[in-house]
């Protein structure tokens, strides 16, 4: 456990956690300080309220204990929850559970409702004969990369580029103010050993190009499964398939995941994961505890 909770650490979570606890100034619980004006021993157990895969353990870990509060057991992220499932148990002052509350749980719902629809996703594109890998974006929540990208891990997906410094992205947008093969070109000068370069094309004719120009990833953009069909084929036949990554972006769902399983690509990369996925829902039950 203290290994894990080093990595939140190192991943970001901390400070993270650390804003989300100033945001909801759980040093200034007016409400329960006036309720309860001295220490009550307590124990408070965060309770699933429906099914789906956990996450976001971690999080909630460093803000009761950021608090001082003993975490008594706690569930690791992608189980699976359902209603009536204990993820997380603490004990301390009561006060301290009652502020820490809504932080904790907050944290939870929204890693387990991006993990749930990442598994969802990871069903739909797992079948079949050619399974493609489910990959996130950086289409998350400002402030939450960290939290959700671990969250899309437990669903079972991958994180892709986690920021604009992780990896060699050649978009569109660069490709409308220079050449094809000379961004290409430079981004291979300025890839590390072993480092693909991956361009964004909506054509095959830009497929072949980027190939040809030196790209080890293709990531064929807002495309209909025809048309990324007609793309990976041209790849074939022009004998560069085998060499490169095909993956799969825009308008992708884990509704829609299963029509582009026979296109021939090797992943596929969702936005939906981060910027649509809805909460998962957790409730905290609490007790006084009894004195030793």
């Amino acid at each position: 456990m203290a290994s894990a909770r080093r990595a939140a650490r190192r991943d970001g979570l901390d400070e993270l956690v650390a804003r989300a606890l100033a945001e909801d100034r759980v040093d200034d619980d007016r409400t329960t300080r006036a309720v309860l004006p001295g220490p009550v021993p307590a124990v408070g157990e965060v309770v699933a309220q429906a099914c789906g895969v956990l996450a976001g353990v971690d999080a909630a870990r460093l803000a009761a204990e950021r608090v001082g509060l003993e975490v008594l057991r706690a569930a690791r992220d992608g189980r699976p929850v359902r209603p009536g499932t204990v993820v997380l148990t603490v004990r301390g002052d009561a006060r301290r559970i009652l502020a820490v509350e809504r932080t904790a749980v907050n944290l939870l719902m929204h890693a387990s409702g991006v993990a749930s629809r990442t598994a969802r996703a990871v069903r739909a594109a797992g079948s079949g004969r050619r399974p493609l890998e489910v990959f996130a974006t950086r289409k998350t929540l400002p402030g939450l990369r960290a939290l959700e990208k671990a969250a899309v891990v437990a669903g079972g997906g991958r994180p892709h580029r986690r920021d604009l410094a992780t990896g060699l992205l050649v978009k569109n947008n660069h490709l409308r103010l220079v050449g094809l093969e000379t961004a290409v070109a430079r981004a291979l000068r300025e890839a590390r050993r072993g480092e693909p370069v991956e361009v964004e094309v909506r054509s095959a004719g830009e497929a072949l190009r980027a190939a040809r120009a030196g790209a080890g990833v293709l990531l064929i953009d807002n495309a209909p499964p025809a048309r990324a069909r007609a793309i990976v084929r041209a790849l074939v036949r022009a004998g560069v398939r085998e060499r490169l990554t095909v993956e799969l972006s825009g308008g992708l769902t884990a509704a829609n995941l299963r029509r582009y399983r026979a296109v021939g690509a090797d992943r596929a990369s969702l936005g939906e994961l981060t910027h649509s996925a809805p909460a998962l829902p957790f409730h905290l039950r609490l007790r006084r505890s009894l004195p030793p």
